[in-house]
């Protein structure tokens, strides 16, 4: 195959991932309204308030945990932080979904929490006031915990990256470490921090599952209503559209923020990260340690030793048929969206890099654009159009030749395998893209003049190098698949049921025990891609010596 041929495989894969945010706009834009005045007129202004209040708590909380945590353990030592700088990571591996699960049975009115102090202080039902879990409040503290490891690994990677004589020159100033760092460093992490705040919010605002089962009004949460309990299938596209407005917003921001993060990143002088670290004892290094702590033990420890328990208890095994039928399935879904949308990346990223330009930085930017955007949008983007085209062909074939056809798209394995790839493309072609940067374009050049065609250099060439790249993306977007949940409840084919939608339905039903065992499988499957994270922090750290506050001082006089 030329590279003419390789172009249009390119272009064609990141055109099919555009595609469902444009058949969901067209199928807003051409649907009845009748339907969306009424929605305008009842819980439309509540879908929007309570969307901006949420994701408003989720970037404020990421930006304070995130940013903090990455301050603290890049510029000073204090008890654990070794094992703390990778530990911060590993809230990562829980959706926020299952996080939901565990902490309603540890603090609803049943739970161990409300239970032990109604027995500690004798205290009735109408004795004493505890937060509501099931709330706007309990489902921002679920984002929060789970998704501030974004900011955390964006901040920590721009304060390492910081030239260091900026921040020593405040401090020789008469800057004290907060004054350097608000002043200094802060300002120049900005747009690593708000990228990682962007997309923190990208998947608030793309969450279903926890505030579904707290009962908060979102627009996912509508989006899912109107298709299924109202079947109005063009108020839905109107909702998706309002929703992939604001994605397409943040997703603009971020890219923004990103390009400016890569200016400031650039040290001249040294970096922070090859300071000597100031070692924090007594009630500073307690302090320290515990700010760090705590989002591992509530975002990570907690959660797992209460879905343990509540999976001990539940006496289901994953040895039972129905269990192997839902880890088969949600393997099966992964592994063909995984190895579809990496072979899709592969494309994009190679069409890319044979013809650099305008023209290729477009082709990226629709490709990843789907990252953005919730799975109820691409699904309801996808099923619109395909639902058509099943009704028009059924009609046919049942007019000209008696044969009912059914459903032969919607509700296939093999529509729900692209919304995945529309869903998680920008995820494998940001490993698949850095991996191809380390490839000199003088390799190319010299396959080239040996005789190689451009499909020949990829599969000779580049797939060697890009091994570790390919296998990081496949097992990314593995992860994600497993995770994923408005889509999947959405296009799923008929009986045939996922550890998430299990997880989910057990849980609607209020038998969380039974979702335990499901919600562990899916965090054991995510725990693959932040091992991963850690070890690249890990390979990526510089040890430094450490320095007492007296010798600091000493040093700066």
């Amino acid at each position: 195959m030329g590279e003419r041929g390789l172009k249009i495989l390119a272009w064609t894969a990141a055109l099919l991932c555009i595609a469902p945010m444009i058949a969901a706009a067209l199928a807003a834009l051409t649907g009845d309204l009748t339907t969306w005045g009424m929605l305008a007129d009842t819980v439309l202004p509540r879908y929007a308030g309570t969307t901006l209040i949420l994701t408003a708590s989720v970037a404020v909380g990421t930006a304070l945990i995130g940013t903090g945590a990455a301050w603290l353990v890049t510029l000073y030592r204090f008890p654990g932080v070794r094992v703390l700088e990778i530990a911060l990571a590993l809230p990562l591996a829980f959706p926020a979904y299952v996080l939901a699960y565990a902490y309603t049975d540890f603090l609803d009115y049943p739970g161990v929490v409300q239970t032990g102090l109604r027995d500690l202080f004798g205290w009735g039902r109408r004795d004493y006031w505890f937060p509501e879990v099931r709330s706007t409040g309990g489902a921002a503290a679920m984002l929060i915990i789970c998704l501030y490891p974004y900011v955390y690994l964006l901040a920590r990677a721009a304060f390492r990256q910081q030239s260091a004589s900026a921040y020593l020159a405040a401090r020789t100033l008469g800057q004290g470490p907060w004054q350097a760092f608000r002043r200094v460093s802060l300002p120049m992490a900005r747009p690593a921090i708000a990228g990682g705040v962007a997309l923190t919010v990208m998947e608030t605002i793309a969450d279903y599952g926890t505030v579904s089962y707290f009962g908060v009004q979102t627009f996912s949460t509508g989006i899912y209503q109107a298709w299924f309990s109202m079947g109005d299938r063009a108020a839905a596209a109107q909702l998706a559209l309002c929703l992939l407005a604001f994605a397409l917003l943040l997703a603009t921001i971020e890219r923004i923020e990103r390009g400016q993060a890569q200016a400031h990143m650039r040290g001249s002088a040294g970096r922070l990260a090859g300071l000597e670290a100031v070692t924090l004892t007594g009630w500073k290094g307690a302090v320290a340690a515990g700010f760090c702590a705590l989002p591992v033990v509530v975002g990570f420890v907690l959660p797992v030793i209460l879905l343990g328990e509540m999976a001990w208890d539940s006496g289901q095994s994953l040895m039972d048929r129905r269990y192997r039928a839902f880890m088969s399935n949600s393997l099966v879904l992964a592994s063909a969206a995984a190895v579809v949308t990496v072979g899709a990346a592969v494309l994009v990223a190679y069409g890319a890099r044979l013809a650099p330009g305008r023209w290729s930085k477009a082709m990226l930017l629709l490709a990843g654009l789907g990252y953005a955007v919730p799975g109820g949008v691409i699904a309801v983007g996808l099923l619109v159009p395909f639902a058509r085209v099943d009704n028009a062909l059924d009609a046919f074939m049942e007019a000209r030749f008696g044969i009912d056809t059914g459903l032969l798209f919607t509700g296939s394995i093999w529509l729900l395998v692209v919304a995945y790839m529309a869903r998680f493309m920008a995820a494998a072609l940001s490993a698949v893209d850095a991996g191809l940067g380390t490839v000199a374009p003088n390799v190319d050049a010299v396959a080239r003049t040996l005789g190689r065609n451009p499909l020949r250099v990829l599969g000779e060439v580049h797939l060697p190098i890009l091994r570790g790249a390919v296998l990081t993306a496949l097992l990314i977007v593995f992860v994600d698949v497993m995770k994923e949940l408005p889509a999947t409840l959405i296009m799923r084919p008929f009986n045939f049921d996922t550890l998430a939608v299990q997880a989910h339905r057990l849980a609607a039903d209020e038998r969380l025990n039974q979702a335990a065992l499901p919600s562990l499988v899916i965090v054991a499957f995510g725990l693959l891609p932040v091992i991963l994270v850690c070890r690249s922090i890990g390979r990526h750290a510089v040890i430094r010596p450490r320095m007492r506050p007296d010798a600091a001082q000493a040093r700066k006089a």
